[in-house]
Protein backbone atom coordinates (compact mmCIF):
# COMPACT_ATOMS: atom_id res chain seq x y z
CA UNK A 1 0.00 0.00 0.00
CA UNK A 2 1.09 3.81 -0.89
CA UNK A 3 0.30 5.51 2.24
CA UNK A 4 0.66 8.98 0.14
CA UNK A 5 -2.36 7.76 -1.88
CA UNK A 6 -6.03 9.10 -0.74
CA UNK A 7 -7.46 6.13 1.74
CA UNK A 8 -10.34 3.96 1.12
CA UNK A 9 -11.98 1.46 3.51
CA UNK A 10 -13.39 -1.39 2.24
CA UNK A 11 -16.04 -3.61 3.79
CA UNK A 12 -16.88 -6.99 2.34
CA UNK A 13 -17.57 -10.77 3.06
CA UNK A 14 -20.00 -13.13 2.53
CA UNK A 15 -23.62 -12.94 2.11
CA UNK A 16 -25.83 -11.84 5.33
CA UNK A 17 -22.38 -11.19 7.34
CA UNK A 18 -23.92 -7.85 8.41
CA UNK A 19 -21.51 -5.66 6.12
CA UNK A 20 -24.62 -3.07 5.91
CA UNK A 21 -24.88 -2.50 9.40
CA UNK A 22 -21.26 -2.56 10.67
CA UNK A 23 -20.38 -0.25 7.16
CA UNK A 24 -22.76 2.63 8.61
CA UNK A 25 -21.48 2.39 12.40
CA UNK A 26 -18.17 2.76 11.29
CA UNK A 27 -19.11 5.76 8.76
CA UNK A 28 -20.91 7.47 11.69
CA UNK A 29 -17.61 6.75 13.89
CA UNK A 30 -15.39 8.03 10.95
CA UNK A 31 -16.93 10.93 9.40
CA UNK A 32 -17.79 8.27 6.15
CA UNK A 33 -20.10 8.05 2.80
CA UNK A 34 -21.07 4.46 1.53
CA UNK A 35 -20.29 3.54 -1.89
CA UNK A 36 -22.38 0.41 -2.50
CA UNK A 37 -20.46 -2.47 -4.37
CA UNK A 38 -23.24 -4.74 -4.73
CA UNK A 39 -23.64 -5.83 -8.55
CA UNK A 40 -27.58 -6.06 -7.96
CA UNK A 41 -28.13 -2.91 -5.28
CA UNK A 42 -27.33 -0.92 -8.28
CA UNK A 43 -31.18 -1.82 -9.74
CA UNK A 44 -34.29 -0.13 -9.52
CA UNK A 45 -36.71 -2.32 -7.70
CA UNK A 46 -34.73 -4.65 -6.38
CA UNK A 47 -34.90 -4.13 -3.13
CA UNK A 48 -36.05 -7.33 -0.54
CA UNK A 49 -34.78 -9.68 -2.77
CA UNK A 50 -30.64 -8.06 -2.46
CA UNK A 51 -31.33 -6.80 1.17
CA UNK A 52 -30.94 -3.01 0.35
CA UNK A 53 -30.51 -0.81 2.78
CA UNK A 54 -33.85 0.57 3.65
CA UNK A 55 -34.60 4.72 3.25
CA UNK A 56 -34.09 4.86 7.39
CA UNK A 57 -30.45 3.27 7.56
CA UNK A 58 -29.80 6.13 4.37
CA UNK A 59 -30.62 8.67 6.18
CA UNK A 60 -28.67 8.01 8.53
CA UNK A 61 -25.66 8.20 6.72
CA UNK A 62 -25.58 9.33 2.91
CA UNK A 63 -25.17 6.16 0.34
CA UNK A 64 -23.90 5.89 -3.69
CA UNK A 65 -24.56 3.67 -6.00
CA UNK A 66 -28.06 2.40 -4.90
CA UNK A 67 -30.50 2.51 -7.85
CA UNK A 68 -28.45 3.43 -10.39
CA UNK A 69 -29.67 1.52 -13.12
CA UNK A 70 -32.78 -0.03 -15.06
CA UNK A 71 -33.13 -3.56 -13.91
CA UNK A 72 -33.80 -4.78 -18.03
CA UNK A 73 -30.80 -3.56 -18.55
CA UNK A 74 -27.48 -5.01 -17.94
CA UNK A 75 -24.97 -2.63 -15.92
CA UNK A 76 -21.60 -3.75 -16.81
CA UNK A 77 -18.20 -3.39 -14.61
CA UNK A 78 -16.71 -0.78 -16.17
CA UNK A 79 -19.94 0.96 -16.20
CA UNK A 80 -19.15 0.04 -12.42
CA UNK A 81 -15.97 1.03 -11.66
CA UNK A 82 -16.31 4.38 -13.44
CA UNK A 83 -19.29 5.72 -11.20
CA UNK A 84 -17.53 4.24 -8.12
CA UNK A 85 -14.50 6.23 -8.72
CA UNK A 86 -16.33 9.40 -9.57
CA UNK A 87 -18.42 9.03 -5.97
CA UNK A 88 -15.27 8.14 -4.10
CA UNK A 89 -13.50 10.82 -4.80
CA UNK A 90 -16.55 13.01 -4.60
CA UNK A 91 -16.49 12.28 -0.96
CA UNK A 92 -12.78 12.97 -0.59
CA UNK A 93 -13.80 16.29 -1.91
CA UNK A 94 -15.51 16.72 0.74
CA UNK A 95 -13.29 16.07 3.19
CA UNK A 96 -15.70 12.93 4.32
CA UNK A 97 -13.88 9.16 4.87
CA UNK A 98 -14.98 7.01 1.60
CA UNK A 99 -16.36 3.39 2.70
CA UNK A 100 -16.71 0.36 -0.30
CA UNK A 101 -19.71 -1.80 1.14
CA UNK A 102 -20.04 -4.90 -0.71
CA UNK A 103 -19.79 -8.81 -1.80
CA UNK A 104 -19.05 -8.72 -5.23
CA UNK A 105 -15.57 -9.49 -5.89
CA UNK A 106 -15.14 -8.14 -9.34
CA UNK A 107 -16.88 -4.72 -8.14
CA UNK A 108 -14.27 -4.40 -5.26
CA UNK A 109 -11.63 -5.37 -6.94
CA UNK A 110 -12.24 -3.29 -10.64
CA UNK A 111 -12.33 -0.29 -7.95
CA UNK A 112 -9.54 -1.37 -5.35
CA UNK A 113 -7.17 -2.66 -7.89
CA UNK A 114 -7.63 -0.09 -10.62
CA UNK A 115 -8.13 -3.13 -13.23
CA UNK A 116 -8.01 -2.00 -16.95
CA UNK A 117 -10.97 -3.56 -18.60
CA UNK A 118 -10.72 -3.74 -22.38
CA UNK A 119 -13.40 -3.45 -24.41
CA UNK A 120 -14.53 -6.73 -26.53
CA UNK A 121 -17.51 -5.92 -28.09
CA UNK A 122 -20.91 -8.44 -28.45
CA UNK A 123 -20.42 -11.02 -30.53
CA UNK A 124 -23.90 -11.59 -31.51
CA UNK A 125 -23.48 -14.59 -34.18
CA UNK A 126 -21.40 -16.18 -31.62
CA UNK A 127 -23.56 -15.59 -28.64
CA UNK A 128 -26.92 -17.39 -30.62
CA UNK A 129 -24.42 -20.36 -31.22
CA UNK A 130 -23.45 -20.52 -27.57
CA UNK A 131 -27.38 -19.69 -26.61
CA UNK A 132 -28.69 -22.90 -28.32
CA UNK A 133 -26.07 -24.83 -26.23
CA UNK A 134 -27.07 -26.56 -23.18
CA UNK A 135 -25.55 -24.95 -20.09
CA UNK A 136 -23.44 -27.89 -18.79
CA UNK A 137 -21.84 -27.85 -21.53
CA UNK A 138 -20.72 -24.50 -21.53
CA UNK A 139 -19.84 -24.62 -18.40
CA UNK A 140 -17.75 -27.85 -19.43
CA UNK A 141 -15.82 -25.74 -22.14
CA UNK A 142 -15.14 -23.12 -19.86
CA UNK A 143 -13.65 -25.31 -17.90
CA UNK A 144 -11.37 -26.43 -20.51
CA UNK A 145 -10.75 -22.74 -21.50
CA UNK A 146 -10.55 -20.87 -18.75
CA UNK A 147 -10.61 -22.65 -15.04
CA UNK A 148 -10.54 -20.01 -12.82
CA UNK A 149 -13.20 -17.89 -14.28
CA UNK A 150 -15.63 -21.72 -14.03
CA UNK A 151 -14.49 -22.14 -10.37
CA UNK A 152 -16.03 -18.63 -9.84
CA UNK A 153 -18.59 -17.81 -12.17
CA UNK A 154 -22.49 -17.84 -10.49
CA UNK A 155 -22.66 -21.20 -12.79
CA UNK A 156 -26.41 -21.01 -12.72
CA UNK A 157 -26.17 -17.24 -14.87
CA UNK A 158 -26.34 -18.24 -18.31
CA UNK A 159 -25.59 -14.85 -19.26
CA UNK A 160 -22.39 -14.66 -17.54
CA UNK A 161 -21.17 -17.91 -18.43
CA UNK A 162 -21.97 -17.31 -22.31
CA UNK A 163 -19.80 -13.47 -21.67
CA UNK A 164 -16.98 -15.19 -20.23
CA UNK A 165 -16.70 -17.63 -23.52
CA UNK A 166 -17.07 -15.05 -25.73
CA UNK A 167 -14.12 -13.37 -24.21
CA UNK A 168 -12.39 -16.57 -24.41
CA UNK A 169 -12.90 -17.20 -27.87
CA UNK A 170 -12.78 -13.79 -29.42
CA UNK A 171 -9.55 -13.00 -28.06
CA UNK A 172 -7.95 -15.88 -27.90
CA UNK A 173 -6.95 -15.85 -24.08
CA UNK A 174 -9.10 -16.56 -20.81
CA UNK A 175 -11.43 -14.26 -19.77
CA UNK A 176 -9.61 -14.39 -16.16
CA UNK A 177 -6.63 -12.75 -17.76
CA UNK A 178 -8.43 -9.87 -19.67
CA UNK A 179 -8.13 -7.39 -16.76
CA UNK A 180 -4.25 -6.01 -16.60
CA UNK A 181 -3.81 -4.24 -13.44
CA UNK A 182 -2.74 -0.38 -13.28
CA UNK A 183 -1.33 1.88 -10.44
CA UNK A 184 -3.14 1.69 -8.14
CA UNK A 185 -5.55 5.09 -7.03
CA UNK A 186 -6.70 4.30 -3.44
CA UNK A 187 -4.54 3.22 -0.19
CA UNK A 188 -7.20 0.65 1.04
CA UNK A 189 -7.99 -1.44 3.69
CA UNK A 190 -9.83 -4.76 2.98
CA UNK A 191 -12.31 -5.54 6.05
CA UNK A 192 -13.35 -8.63 5.89
CA UNK A 193 -16.49 -9.87 8.52
CA UNK A 194 -16.66 -13.40 9.36
CA UNK A 195 -18.98 -15.93 11.13
CA UNK A 196 -18.56 -19.30 11.58
CA UNK A 197 -20.40 -21.59 8.99
CA UNK A 198 -23.38 -22.48 10.80
CA UNK A 199 -23.99 -19.55 12.16
CA UNK A 200 -23.79 -17.97 8.94
CA UNK A 201 -26.04 -20.21 7.39
CA UNK A 202 -28.41 -19.28 10.18
CA UNK A 203 -28.11 -15.89 9.32
CA UNK A 204 -29.02 -16.95 5.18
CA UNK A 205 -32.10 -18.82 6.65
CA UNK A 206 -33.50 -16.15 8.73
CA UNK A 207 -32.93 -13.30 6.72
CA UNK A 208 -34.47 -15.32 3.90
CA UNK A 209 -37.43 -16.15 5.92
CA UNK A 210 -37.88 -12.68 6.96
CA UNK A 211 -38.09 -11.01 2.98
CA UNK A 212 -40.26 -13.77 2.39
CA UNK A 213 -42.89 -12.34 4.85
CA UNK A 214 -41.84 -8.64 3.88
CA UNK A 215 -43.08 -9.59 0.59
CA UNK A 216 -40.34 -11.01 -1.76
CA UNK A 217 -42.52 -12.82 -4.10
CA UNK A 218 -44.71 -9.89 -4.17
CA UNK A 219 -41.75 -7.54 -5.35
CA UNK A 220 -41.05 -10.23 -8.22
CA UNK A 221 -44.38 -9.90 -9.13
CA UNK A 222 -44.03 -6.39 -9.45
CA UNK A 223 -41.27 -6.42 -11.54
CA UNK A 224 -42.71 -8.98 -14.37
CA UNK A 225 -45.61 -5.99 -14.13
CA UNK A 226 -43.35 -3.61 -15.15
CA UNK A 227 -41.78 -5.60 -18.10
CA UNK A 228 -39.13 -7.04 -16.74
CA UNK A 229 -38.65 -10.82 -18.51
CA UNK A 230 -38.18 -14.23 -16.79
CA UNK A 231 -34.71 -14.62 -18.92
CA UNK A 232 -33.82 -11.30 -16.78
CA UNK A 233 -34.68 -12.42 -13.76
CA UNK A 234 -33.04 -15.42 -14.21
CA UNK A 235 -30.06 -13.30 -14.21
CA UNK A 236 -30.33 -11.08 -11.32
CA UNK A 237 -29.76 -13.66 -8.91
CA UNK A 238 -30.49 -16.29 -6.61
CA UNK A 239 -33.54 -14.82 -5.39
CA UNK A 240 -35.00 -13.38 -8.60
CA UNK A 241 -34.33 -16.80 -10.27
CA UNK A 242 -35.62 -19.13 -7.95
CA UNK A 243 -39.39 -17.02 -7.21
CA UNK A 244 -39.01 -16.59 -11.29
CA UNK A 245 -39.12 -20.42 -11.52
CA UNK A 246 -41.78 -20.80 -8.80
CA UNK A 247 -43.60 -18.45 -11.00
CA UNK A 248 -43.75 -20.99 -13.82
CA UNK A 249 -44.64 -23.65 -12.33
CA UNK A 250 -41.15 -25.30 -11.34
CA UNK A 251 -41.35 -25.94 -7.75
CA UNK A 252 -44.49 -27.63 -6.30
CA UNK A 253 -44.74 -25.07 -3.59
CA UNK A 254 -43.34 -22.04 -1.77
CA UNK A 255 -42.65 -23.59 0.76
CA UNK A 256 -39.92 -26.20 -1.39
CA UNK A 257 -39.04 -23.45 -3.40
CA UNK A 258 -37.54 -21.68 0.16
CA UNK A 259 -36.01 -24.47 1.02
CA UNK A 260 -34.27 -25.28 -2.14
CA UNK A 261 -33.16 -21.14 -2.26
CA UNK A 262 -31.37 -21.49 1.47
CA UNK A 263 -29.50 -24.30 0.13
CA UNK A 264 -28.25 -22.06 -3.36
CA UNK A 265 -27.55 -19.18 -1.12
CA UNK A 266 -25.15 -21.57 1.09
CA UNK A 267 -23.71 -22.82 -2.19
CA UNK A 268 -22.89 -19.63 -3.44
CA UNK A 269 -21.65 -18.39 -0.07
CA UNK A 270 -18.70 -21.01 -0.10
CA UNK A 271 -17.62 -20.03 -3.67
CA UNK A 272 -17.72 -16.02 -2.29
CA UNK A 273 -15.59 -17.04 0.62
CA UNK A 274 -13.29 -19.20 -1.91
CA UNK A 275 -12.70 -15.84 -3.69
CA UNK A 276 -12.01 -13.62 -0.95
CA UNK A 277 -9.81 -15.81 1.04
CA UNK A 278 -6.93 -15.99 -1.44
CA UNK A 279 -6.48 -12.38 -1.38
CA UNK A 280 -4.23 -12.20 1.54
CA UNK A 281 -4.43 -8.35 1.73
CA UNK A 282 -8.09 -8.95 3.82
CA UNK A 283 -8.15 -8.53 7.45
CA UNK A 284 -10.90 -10.59 9.00
CA UNK A 285 -13.09 -9.31 11.58
CA UNK A 286 -15.89 -11.64 13.85
CA UNK A 287 -19.36 -10.45 13.14
CA UNK A 288 -20.54 -9.40 16.25
CA UNK A 289 -17.27 -7.57 17.25
CA UNK A 290 -18.14 -3.75 16.05
CA UNK A 291 -15.31 -2.43 18.63
CA UNK A 292 -12.63 -4.93 16.89
CA UNK A 293 -13.35 -3.59 13.28
CA UNK A 294 -13.50 0.03 14.22
CA UNK A 295 -10.23 -0.36 16.33
CA UNK A 296 -8.77 -1.46 12.65
CA UNK A 297 -10.02 1.16 10.96
CA UNK A 298 -8.63 3.53 12.83
CA UNK A 299 -5.09 2.24 13.23
CA UNK A 300 -5.62 2.22 9.48
CA UNK A 301 -6.65 5.69 9.60
CA UNK A 302 -3.84 7.52 11.36
CA UNK A 303 -0.74 5.49 9.54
Amino acid sequence: MNPRLPKLVVVLGPTACGKSALSIVLAQRFDGEIVSADSRQVYRGLDLGTAKVTPEERALVPHHLLDVADPCQVYTVAQYQRDAIAAINGILERGHQPFLVGGSPHYIQAVVDNLQIPHIAPQPVLRAQLESRPLAELLAQLEELDPQSAATIDRSNPRRVIRALEVCLVSGKPFSQQRRLAEPRYCSLLLGIEWPREALYQRIDARVDERMRQGMVQEVQRLLDEGVSHERLEALGLEYRYISRLFRGEFKSEDGMVKKLKYAIHDFTRRQMSWFRRDKRIVWVQGRDVEQAAGVVREFLEQ
